[in-house]
């Protein structure tokens, strides 16, 4: 087993003073959860415009991507890049290319590796394995097996080997262990516990000789220090899945960059390009660590975007220009989406989404919508609001579906609904015609939630655990996803209602400008 001598110093991390540094040097360039992001994007994570991109107010976007890394290779002696998951889904590129533009563009990158999310499993097996076969580097996934898939068997692996300045550099994926919840992997696929799996790839890579191992981690921030805790011979660990901003400078930012948990370094670069992770690691002659310093570069207007790409992106957004620039509705004020936000509490998009479907099909006998926070993907400005906007924000495809269940089932729904709030999951439930209180001095699934009230009438009465109710939803939700395995056997479920971006379009429209609101009807105690 290496041992690593690291001691804290203003978020760098060096060797105590004696000792010989090493003479490897390793720049990791990183980057997590870009879903879809090809075009620059507002300070709101949603689309900007090419007036506003040009008077310096948007961030990201690839042509400012290719630019800065090709910039942070030329300062490194050795540089790899590499990705923590979720390319996929997210923008009407992903609608229209599913994986193509994403792989062209890594491709043309020079990524040298990257974790499978969980949403490269949105449209199953199918369009992940066309994305692979598309790729010039390795897609990694270890905490599965994949042996009854035939899609992936044999192709996708758990770990590669990279030489970079003449060392060899191990490489691990790792997949949320719930990615049957959060995605469509089919049924041939079954998810494992992340430890046990990174643990099992390291020490086989450290019998090859590999001394140097990194994580391409899409299990998010918490599951990522637990990695780090208990396992051994771990360097370094690139994280996403939870959009977590590291950063040793910026207030809000969630740790330091790097967060160390032993000798492992933890970093994560936020989400959607707006963030190119640079991590400056030496390495001794053993593999350890004696020095792990960085921070994540903005992608800001100081970034200039580089002229082929930004041209190569121009011409892919040709094809969706008439579904993206149509105008369906006016804002009074900006729609609150941001998942910082809707993933703990109820927000304006929240309740526009869940409001929306309950409006679509209350004449039905629906009384209670809940919707995930998870598939509220963006904000809306103030103004006009384009297709595009809309499609952004819930970019899935989803369907509405209707169904009954008890009242005893519904609580039993919000409870899952709140059960990972400290961890800022998309199960967190946005309500309408229905209204609840929680604790989160109460132990998860222990009786958080108080308080259910549902609308009779034009009156709030108390949940009858005993009544049966009427729930809209989304076909991902009622199909057991983000949790929600207890509406999986619920009574008269249609799931092949309209699309929820077309509904939630034609409601915005529908009476002038729409006012964005909260109003109290999820309440932490």
């Amino acid at each position: 087993m290496k041992m690593t001598r690291i001691a804290p110093l203003a978020g760098v991390f060096a060797l105590a003073a004696g000792t010989a540094m090493a003479d490897y040097q390793l720049t990791i360039l990183h980057t997590n959860d870009f879903h879809a992001r090809f075009e620059p994007i507002s300070k709101y994570d949603s689309g900007c415009s090419a007036e506003d991109n040009t008077e310096g107010k948007c961030f990201g976007g690839s042509a400012r991507l290719a630019t800065a890394i090709a910039e942070a290779r030329a300062r490194a002696a050795n540089s790899i890049l590499v990705d923590g998951g979720d390319q996929f889904q997210g923008t009407l590129f992903y609608t229209y290319y599913k994986g193509k533009l994403a792989a062209e563009m890594m491709n043309r990158m020079g990524y040298d590796g990257m974790t499978v999310g969980n949403h490269e499993f949105d449209d199953g097996p199918e369009v992940l394995r066309g994305f692979m076969d598309a790729l010039n580097f390795p897609i990694l996934m270890s905490n599965a097996d994949v042996s009854r898939e035939a899609l992936l068997a044999g192709v996708l692996q758990k770990s590669a080997v990279i030489e970079k300045g003449g060392e060899k550099i191990g490489l691990i994926g790792l997949t949320p262990q719930d990615t049957h919840e959060l995605a469509s992997p089919g049924n041939y696929i079954t998810f494992t516990d992340p430890v046990h799996a990174v643990q099992a790839e390291v020490d086989k890579l450290s019998e090859m000789g590999v001394n140097k191992i990194i994580v391409l981690s899409h299990s998010g921030y918490v599951v990522d220090q637990r990695v780090a805790a208990e396992t051994t011979g771990v360097d370094v660990i690139v994280g996403g899945h939870s959009n977590t901003y590291l950063s040793n400078t910026a207030e809000g930012a969630e740790g330091p960059y790097p967060t160390m948990v032993g000798s492992t370094a933890i970093v994560s670069a936020y989400a959607y390009g707006k963030f190119l992770g640079e991590l400056n690691v030496t390495f001794d002659d053993a593999g350890n660590i004696v020095s792990a310093s960085g921070e994540p570069l903005s992608m800001d207007a100081a970034v200039a975007e580089d002229a082929d790409v930004k041209a190569r992106i121009t011409e892919a957004a040709v094809p969706l220009e008439e579904i993206r620039q149509k105008v369906v509705a006016q804002s009074a004020g900006m729609i609150e989406g941001d998942r910082s936000i809707c993933r703990v509490q109820e927000c304006a998009m929240g309740n526009l989404v869940a409001d929306a479907m309950l409006d679509r099909v209350k004449s039905q006998g629906i009384s209670v919508a809940i919707a995930n926070s998870g598939g509220l993907r963006s904000s809306i400005d103030e103004g006009e609001v384009t297709m595009g906007e809309v499609l952004t924000v819930l970019p899935f495809q989803n369907t509405l579906s209707t169904f009954q269940v008890s009242g005893a089932t519904l609580i039993a729904a919000l409870e899952n609904g709140v059960s990972q709030v400290e961890e800022v999951k998309g199960r967190f439930p946005q309500v309408a015609g229905l209204k609840f209180t929680w604790d989160p001095a109460v132990a998860p699934n222990e009786g958080r939630v108080t308080d259910v009230m549902v609308m009779q009438g034009d009156a709030w009465v108390p949940v009858d655990p005993a009544a049966t109710y009427g729930v809209v939803s989304n076909n991902y939700v009622r199909g057991g996803g983000d949790g929600y395995k207890m509406f999986r056997d619920a009574a008269n479920a249609y799931d092949y209602g309209p699309d929820l971006a077309d509904v939630v379009a034609e409601y915005l429209a529908r009476d002038g400008a729409y006012q964005p609101y909260t109003d109290g009807r999820i309440v932490r105690k």
